[in-house]
């Protein structure tokens, strides 16, 4: 069967599928790699947070919207990968055992003027629970070549570090937001992103041959084996949690810690080169705005500017996301 194109495409079609049932040992699983938060690794220490209750991280939501997305149109179709997300939000919390579907629609179709073999649709996606709620919606574009164009793959230079990533060991206090100085840039360390994690990443989230097959993705436009950008995102909130579990320690030593919620979404995400296996990518987080939270008395919600960067100092990822944070300390 011949895949599908960009001239397949046009603005209004949909794509559907699911239901897909996620456990709580998937839930905890890539919780404790990705995002090893109280809400999403325990029950009863998740009593004790913002939310209440065990919930699914948001970046595992958006992967699995993303194995639902394969499974409606990517795997049948001449996908040359994303160059980013326009914007997504968490609109409720996945639990253990929530049965996800996702309908995709065709936004806009567009040919590239500079590269006649290829072009870019603009789709959204709403994923929604076995009760028909809404639980993410998301605004992307996505790549694809034209029809019967097999795209040439480009030149990678491959890295040649060994050995293990330092961890930091640097640790600084973490403030209430309505303390929290804007324009505080945190480094977030390192990650080396290693083949065979690629491909388990791949096969679980988005499966699609060039995150798949080292050998197969040397013939695709990509050249070489790269990381799913979900993947991407997922270590930057892996960096972010043992930055902050080495603040957190230190604060801890003199006073009260602030509590850290879910997000509520982000946008302006970019995928600016691939990840290919073997790099080693660098992140970093600086809060750009604050404001009080006008329903949950006592929070805030901080928005913050990221970044990620390969060895040669490549830009490779961004965006701006938000995320609830205990504005000042609870009243005696």
């Amino acid at each position: 069967m011949a895949l599908l194109s960009l001239d397949d495409l046009a603005p209004g079609q949909e794509y559907a599928a699911g239901p897909i049932t996620v456990g709580r040992d998937e839930l905890i699983a890539f919780a404790r790699e990705y995002d090893p938060q109280p809400f999403h690794l325990d029950e009863a220490a998740a009593k004790e947070t913002f939310v209440g209750t065990l919930i699914g991280s948001g970046w595992q939501t958006a992967a699995l919207g993303m194995r639902l997305f394969a499974q409606a149109l990517v795997s049948q179709s001449t996908s040359m990968g994303s160059p980013g997300i326009t914007a997504l939000r968490w609109l409720r919390p996945v639990l253990p055992g929530d049965s996800l579907s996702a309908v995709i629609r065709v936004e806009e179709v567009r040919p590239s003027s500079s590269k006649p073999d290829r072009g870019m649709a603009r789709l959204s996606m709403t994923l929604t629970n076995g009760r028909g709620e809404a639980v993410m919606t998301q605004a992307f574009a996505v790549l694809f070549a034209r029809a019967g164009a097999v795209p040439a793959p480009r030149p990678v230079e491959r890295s040649t570090e060994t050995g293990p990533v330092a961890e930091p060991d640097d640790a600084v206090p973490l403030p209430y937001l309505a303390e929290a100085e804007l324009g505080t840039t945190r480094d977030l360390g390192a990650h080396r992103f290693e083949a065979d994690d690629i491909i388990a990443f791949a096969r679980a989230y988005d499966p699609q041959i060039f995150h798949l097959d080292a050998e197969a993705a040397r013939d695709t436009h990509f050249g070489a084996l790269c990381a799913s950008g979900w993947q991407t995102a997922a270590v930057w909130m892996k960096r972010l949690n043992a930055t902050f579990a080495r603040d957190i320690a230190l604060t801890a030593r003199s006073g009260p810690v602030p509590q850290l919620g879910p997000s509520p979404g982000f946008k302006d995400l970019k995928w600016l080169r691939p990840v290919y296996a073997g790099d080693t990518i660098r992140y970093a987080s600086t809060l750009i705005d604050r404001r009080a939270s006008r329903s949950r008395p006592g929070w805030g919600i901080a928005t913050h500017h990221n970044t990620a960067q390969n060895q040669r100092g490549e830009p490779v990822f961004e965006f701006t996301g938000t995320v609830f944070w205990q504005w000042e300390p609870p009243a005696a």
